[in-house]
């Protein structure tokens, strides 16, 4: 089984660290269409990326993730094709009417090889019988929701084994299911589906009950910590996951690089347990100069979210800011510092945060340290002894990032030969699982017998390969061609001709060409599609068309559409669907062992505004939805 380290790219030098630090694979958006609005691309960054990506049988994966207006298909269409002429190996959608336009594209250009089709997150993937209709239309991949348990992942594997299955493994949570949240668009008019999430869910919210008492003042109830897999990477390939996925298309490129390490690392070790049963879908072998660390980069707290079931402290309910990694308690305190008892190592610079006594995140610089006093620039006043402090910001840290801080390289072996015309060599990357086409370089030469030993001198010559993505490991020497002299310049020539010949590529079964979709029967896909069929997310005549020809013959435009939210303005939208509960969070689930609550229901999520958002707690579907108050 192959495994991919999946990345994301917000430009194409966070792309290149990327594969440079160990990823397989890179997604990255381009100028448009893609659902981090400010994160896009041009064709030629792109197109660069996936050359580089290529020497390594990496590959990469565009955006094209958003919902798409009528008077954007022709764009879509153009783009298809861009992306297709520059050897992209995939794009990632949500509406359907780029399916239907992949499609129609494949039936009137054959000759144009088009990128696999992946299914986004955002195209709610949560069950088997959805992934099963997805592989139906001819895609290639599913992204899985979030909030999947391995026992569930497993179960999609068991009932489509032949789709590859893609999971998030780091980064930031949406605590609504990815491609049904509304909250954004319904309170401040701009569309997560449409990439310009406005944070709704990192918001400070009251919590009251039907009767108005106030459960929770002013807290980030819908906040969530960030997800970390790195200690079940074992546990998701058993389960049927092929594909490990990195969060953040925002992150600078030191989140980059410090992340994709530490996993490629922990898969790599992974592999080299279960040599005969996985390999990764890359090749090269990345040398660090750093040692990673997931808790020096930013991050709002761990959890491993439900992959292991339901389980408490899955949110951030004081702050929705990056805390760090816990560094010790404050000791003692003077009028200018203050100690720390603890073994973290401190410099000058450091970000430090604790959290108050109002439960708010409250962050300071360490302008000098000497041992484990600390001198802030400004003593903070809430800072008191027994305090936890945390660092947000490690400076050391982020300094050695800035510099290169991996190189990845492909062995290669480098064979020499002679014959009556001149020399030849031969550069046969060394790599299993793989398709190789070894380079290969002959030039013609009247060699007279050399004076002195040659050996040396042609292994010195041939191992030159510089910034090229490849290492000599070692040299064969054929036909007794060192008994001849040969000059630097022509063995010089020999390598550089050889190295261009050379191609590496993932040696997978050949797919069918894409062929148009079955007219497979759409499902209302959970209960909420049927009395809420916005949640299709269908903004254009090319996807409405799509449903109807799969036998959804009405259902609703998208909510962004502006007949549905002057609709949505005068009802009770169903605005997110959550398997986070705060039932839950707060002890109060009787279902799972909880006290049974003091409050009556319903509860209330109110804004500092007063504008309140009701909770309805699906039990059976162990599901918490929020409705916006007309």
């Amino acid at each position: 089984m192959t495994l991919e380290l999946l990345a994301p790219a917000k430009n194409i030098e966070c792309g290149l660290a990327a594969i440079d630090h160990g990823a397989d694979a890179v997604y990255i958006g381009a100028q448009r269409f893609g659902a981090r609005a400010s994160a896009g691309n041009s064709i030629d960054d792109i197109c660069q990326l996936c050359t580089y990506a290529h020497r390594f049988a990496a590959k990469v994966y565009v955006t094209i993730n958003t919902i798409i207006y009528e008077d954007e298909l022709p764009k879509i269409k153009r783009l298809l094709l861009d992306l297709a002429a520059i050897d992209v190996d995939a794009v990632l959608v949500q509406d359907m009417g780029i399916v239907k336009l992949y499609f129609e594209l494949t039936e009137n250009y054959p000759e144009i090889k088009l990128p696999a089709l992946h299914a986004s997150t955002q195209t709610d993937n949560r069950t088997p019988e959805k992934v099963a209709w997805l592989q139906s239309l001819g895609v290639e991949r599913a992204v899985l929701a979030r909030e999947l348990s391995a026992e569930e992942i497993a179960d999609i594997r068991r009932a489509v084994p032949d789709i590859e299955l893609e999971v998030f493994v780091h980064g930031a949570l949406c605590v609504c299911y990815s491609g049904v949240c509304y909250a954004s668009q319904h309170c401040f008019g701009r569309s997560a589906n449409r990439g310009e999430c406005a944070q709704f869910c990192r918001m400070k919210f009251d919590l009251k009950d039907d009767a108005g008492q106030t459960i929770e003042y002013q807290r980030h109830l819908l906040s969530l910590k960030d997800m970390c897999q790195i200690n079940n990477l074992e546990t998701l390939a058993a389960a049927g996951a092929s594909s490990f996925k990195i969060e953040g298309r925002l992150k600078d490129i030191n989140y980059m690089k410090n992340v994709v390490a530490a996993y490629s690392q922990r898969l790599d070790r992974l592999v080299a347990a279960h040599p005969s049963r996985y390999r990764r879908a890359s090749v090269g072998r990345v040398s660090y100069t750093f040692t990673p660390n997931l808790n020096k980069t930013f991050n709002r707290g761990f959890t491993p979210y439900f992959i292991n079931g339901r389980h408490a402290a899955i949110a951030s309910f004081d702050t929705p800011k990056a805390i760090g990694e816990y560094v010790g308690k404050v000791k003692e305190i003077r009028s200018n510092s203050f100690n720390v008892a603890g073994t973290a190592t401190f410099a000058n610079g450091d970000g430090l945060c604790f959290i108050n006594h109002e439960r708010e995140l409250q962050g300071f610089r360490v302008n000098r340290v000497e041992g484990n006093r600390l001198f802030p620039l400004k003593m903070p006043a809430d800072l008191h002894p027994g305090t936890a402090l945390y660092r947000n910001n490690d400076h050391a840290f982020e300094t050695v990032l800035a510099h290169q801080t991996a190189v990845r390289k492909i062995p290669v072996k480098m064979i020499l030969g002679h014959s009556a015309n001149g020399f030849s060599l031969r550069i046969i990357p060394q790599v299993e699982g793989f398709d190789v086409k070894i380079g290969q370089s002959v030039l013609p030469f009247a060699a007279d017998a050399a004076q002195k030993p040659q050996y040396d001198n042609i292994v010195r010559q041939l191992s030159k390969l510089g910034n090229t993505p490849y290492e000599c490991a070692e040299v064969t020497i054929e036909n007794e061609a060192d008994r001849f002299f040969i000059p630097s310049s022509l063995l010089a020539e020999l390598r550089r001709t050889a190295i261009e010949g050379i191609e590496i590529s993932s040696r997978t079964a050949p797919k069918c060409l894409p062929t148009a979709p079955k007219n497979t029967t759409a499902r209302y896909w959970q209960p909420e599609y049927r009395s809420h069929s916005y949640l299709f997310n269908s903004a254009n005549t090319v996807s409405r068309a799509f449903y109807e020809s799969h036998g959804l013959t009405a259902i609703d435009q998208a909510f962004e559409i502006p007949a549905v939210k002057a609709a949505s303005n005068s009802t009770e939208p169903l605005i997110m669907q959550c398997r986070h509960c705060l039932k839950y969070s707060l002890g109060a689930c009787t279902k799972h062992g909880g006290k049974h609550p003091a409050w009556r229901e319903p509860l209330y999520l109110q804004l500092t505004d007063s504008r309140r958002f009701r909770l309805e707690f699906n039990c059976k579907e162990c599901q918490m939805n929020i409705y916006a108050e007309s």
